[in-house]
């Protein structure tokens, strides 16, 4: 069994959980601990107890620390890939591009440590001045979801610690390995004893103890819009900060003067690469009229292309679903598609494979209407509906008909197109002739509306989360 992770000490438990690798449900990667109510107020007290020393010690230490993290994950990025896509189910290229970016992540941050800053200023009354810097908020609980299993952890992670912060991290249920992968990494990079915890287990138990306890300062969500509501509201009650990363329902506009197989490989890559299970996907496929029957038309030769199967064989395109689950939230989805009188132009169905896995067919729906529910809810699988645009102004104005404001795309030759749709699209990120999913490590991340709240992760502007501004005033 893989312990959880507390005070400096790995921590066993009497409760454990299989992780099912998604392409072969035969295969359990591991055994890994499920902490208690109890285990878990035992990893926020070790964080507290830290966190004085924490905030007061060594920059160097710090920075040499997440430099060391960095060192190793990039080094057994081929390694960790393989345990990621065992786990989650997308491809080992996939998989070991995002342990790339974790530890591209924790490099990042180990720079930032030594590049904080702050601002001395004349105050407006004669003999004073007035110094701005930033501290650390204490102790953060970050909880991360399943689909991207050690790049959100690192993303979170890395600048709660590098200003200075003491983490209680809970990763998604189904996804251990890599998180404690990740902490295993993490332990032995020389950070003080409650500095980082890991505590695994179910959200109504873990979760829950983290988000209401009176000693966490800030808490880091991503997931559910639903969970994220619940979460906010806990958080919130006792004027704690938070931050949430919710859902999407992105669209892509692809105006008739697009270069027709650019825009094809970036509908096609933003929603169905890592199987579409990504708040970035682009699952609403908003196309000029002009240019719709030769779009779908290729859409479907590209799909009829894409190789479905383990997520670790050479040559694969797609993997699985994560499990059991998504594969019948994704089929109960085709089915109010159809239901409503869209028509499935291409695949939806569960797919056979040489070992028993959640596998499925890219599915593709034309004829929607912008009121269905395909167009309107997230489905967090391999499913994107094409919906028919008179104009770019027509285009646009179904982009922003949304509740949530992620990512949004446009696939244009037209400068001014482009140019007015970077301005006016209602989303956190705007991709012109490039896929809604598909982000850097060192720029911020985040949306409006109803995709995310508070401030932006990833790049330097992850401080405005990780961190609290004081003004301090001295007199001559």
């Amino acid at each position: 069994m893989k312990p959880n992770y507390i005070a400096g000490e790995w921590v066993a438990s009497t409760d454990a959980r299989p992780n099912i690798n998604p392409s072969n449900t035969a295969d359990v990667i591991g055994l890994y601990a499920q902490a208690s109510a109890a285990q878990t107020e035992a990893a926020v007290a070790a964080a507290r107890a830290a966190f004085p020393g924490v905030a007061s010690g060594s920059i160097q230490a710090r920075t040499d620390a997440l430099e060391r993290i960095a060192a190793e994950i990039l080094a057994r990025k081929h390694e960790l890939g393989n345990l990621l896509a065992r786990e989650e189910g997308k491809t080992l290229p996939e998989a070991v591009g995002e342990v790339a970016r974790a530890g591209q992540i924790f490099r990042f941050f180990a720079g930032e440590v030594v590049r904080q800053s702050g601002e001395r200023l004349s105050s407006v009354r004669p003999g004073i001045d007035v110094e701005i810097t930033r501290e650390p908020v204490g102790v953060v609980a970050i909880i991360s979801p399943w689909n991207f299993p050690i790049a959100i952890p690192a993303w979170k992670i890395a600048p709660a610690l590098a200003y200075g912060n003491c983490v209680v991290f809970k990763p998604a249920e189904l996804v251990p390995g890599s998180a404690w992968a990740l902490a295993d990494i993490i332990s032995r990079a020389g950070l003080p004893a409650g500095m980082f915890n890991l505590v695994m287990g179910p959200g109504s138990r873990v979760g829950q103890t983290l988000i209401s306890h009176p000693d966490v300062n800030a808490v880091s969500f991503t997931g559910s819009v639903g969970t994220g509501r619940r979460v906010m509201a806990a958080v919130a009650e006792r004027f704690a900060k938070v931050q949430l990363e919710m859902g999407g329902k992105n669209p892509l506009i692809v105006l008739d003067d697009a270069d027709l197989a650019r825009a094809v490989e970036c509908a096609v890559q933003g929603s169905y690469y890592s199987t579409g299970q990504r708040c970035t996907a682009s699952s609403r496929l908003i196309v000029q009229r002009g240019i719709l029957p030769k779009f779908v038309a290729a859409m479907v030769e590209r799909l009829k292309s894409l190789r479905v199967d383990d997520a670790c064989k050479p040559g694969t395109d797609l993997g699985p679903v994560v499990d059991a689950a998504q594969l019948e939230q994704d089929l109960a989805y085709i089915a109010i598609g159809r239901d409503e009188g869209a028509r499935l132009a291409f695949g939806g169905e569960p797919l056979k494979r040489e070992v028993e896995g959640f596998y499925l067919e890219p599915a593709l729906f034309v004829d929607t209407m912008p009121t269905m529910r395909i167009a309107l809810e997230e489905i967090f699988g391999p499913v994107a509906c094409v919906l028919a645009a008179d104009d770019y102004e027509h285009a646009l104005v179904m982009a922003n008909d949304s509740e949530f404001g992620l990512s949004a795309g446009l696939c244009t030759t037209s400068l001014k197109y482009a140019t007015h749709f970077k301005r006016h699209a209602q989303a956190g990120m705007i991709m012109v002739n490039t896929p809604t999913a598909g982000v850097d490590y060192h720029v911020p991340f985040g949306g409006r509306k109803g995709s995310s709240y508070g401030p932006r992760e990833q790049g330097r502007y992850a401080a405005e989360f990780y961190t609290t501004v004081k003004t301090a005033y001295t007199a001559a």
